[in-house]
């Protein structure tokens, strides 16, 4: 029997040094989420390095350009709708190398693909099939070469490449009793075994979905976030946001306030980029319109670390001469690592678009000249930049 390995440690020091590598000592700062703070705006060139990948189209490789994994010379592409193609790409030419289709009821496919976690060391690709609580393992051709269960009644929440053995998930359960026992987990890539537990304490359970009759309404949110060498660990019922660190610790980085327990109006806090000097934070309240199915609305946030300051901040992309908006922390569908912090599919319409109207500058402008109506997307990459 394997022997589960709960964890509840947590560093009693109000320093630490997530995601730096254990190089700098990193304080735990406090982020009022019922404040106004000031507006700043920020070009993302100055804070990150960006790449721009043209996926190729050919009669075979016509995607939407959802990614689902980034390698270091791979992309990982699907479509929007379900219909099970999984698309791979040369990450530095953009050129399509192969198709996957393993949809089916068979015990080696899959019914969808809701995740997946690539293993370039293992030449493995893990896909989450959320419905069916199950992740299947396949070869970089689409070979199948195994399969496991999840643990229990729980769903997987997000998948990540942890390290060599284990894939990095979050847990969930369907009942709220149930979802007492939820939290991060390590499991065995091999046969998907609990090798450890990762517990947040909490004092009540709070979540940001709104039930209402025979409504279940759920923004999106996500509660694993790679950073540099280190993991960023959210629990909705806790206050305070988690890093786990390679020594197998937690240490608390942020800290919101209100409680989320006290407020009437709850807004919760998440993060979606760490840098060396910036945290970027997305503030969402938990309010929706039954009438227009629309809500949920939110706040980007962002502490400097090296002015100690907060602040409400627009990113502008200086690709652009009309400054251009980027958005940290959407179409994260788990493809983001230790090198990337998120990407943008860029449409080719829009792109041919503002290189007519002149908008476009350098590398963007060069690719938007080759691109036609029928194009797929070009990939932005958003990544950390090196020390």
């Amino acid at each position: 029997m394997n022997k589960v390995n709960t964890f509840l440690a947590i560093s009693l020091f109000a320093m630490t040094s997530c995601g730096e590598g254990n190089k700098q000592p990193a304080e735990v700062i406090t982020v009022d989420v019922s404040t106004n703070y000031p507006e700043k705006e920020l070009i993302l060139q100055d804070i990150m390095d960006v790449e721009y990948v043209p996926l190729e189209t050919t009669d075979e490789f016509i995607t939407k350009g959802v990614v689902k994994a980034i390698g270091k010379d791979l992309l990982f592409v699907t479509n929007q709708s379900s219909d099970g193609d999984i698309f791979i790409f040369d990450r530095k030419t953009g050129k399509g190398l192969r198709k996957i289709n393993r949809m089916g009821q068979g015990a080696e496919e899959y019914s969808y693909v809701s995740a997946i976690a690539l293993d370039e060391e293992n030449q493995e690709i893990f896909v989450s099939d959320f419905g069916i609580r199950k992740i299947l393992v396949y070869d970089l051709s689409g070979n199948f070469k195994r399969s496991f269960k999840n643990a229990d009644t729980s769903y997987y929440n997000d998948l990540f490449n942890y390290d060599r053995d284990h894939l990095i998930t979050y847990k969930s359960y369907p009942t709220p009793k149930e979802n007492e026992q939820a939290c991060h987990i390590l499991i065995s890539k091999q046969d998907g075994s609990i090798a450890r537990e990762i517990r947040i304490p909490f004092k009540e359970m709070e979540t940001p979905i709104v039930t209402k009759d025979e409504y279940v309404i759920s923004p999106e949110f996500h509660q694993t976030y790679p950073m540099h060498t280190d993991w960023l660990l959210v629990n909705t019922s806790s206050d305070t946001l988690y890093c786990y660190l390679p020594d197998g610790n937690i240490s608390p980085l942020i800290a919101r306030a209100p409680s989320i327990h006290t407020m009437e109006a709850q807004i919760f806090l998440f993060p979606t980029v760490m840098t060396d000097r910036y945290y970027f934070m997305r503030a969402m309240k938990k309010e929706v319109s039954f009438k227009t199915f629309r809500g949920f609305p939110t706040t980007d946030l962002a502490y400097d670390k090296l002015e100690k300051t907060l602040f409400q901040y627009t990113l502008c992309n200086a690709d652009y001469s009309n400054k251009q908006k980027v958005s940290l922390g959407l179409n994260f569908n788990g493809i983001v690592n230790q090198e990337i912090a998120t990407c943008q599919s860029l449409e080719a319409a829009g792109l041919i678009e503002a290189n007519e109207k002149g908008l476009l500058k350098g590398r963007l402008k060069e690719i938007a000249a080759g691109l036609n109506e029928e194009s797929n997307a070009v990939i932005m990459l958003v990544k950390y930049k090196k020390q």
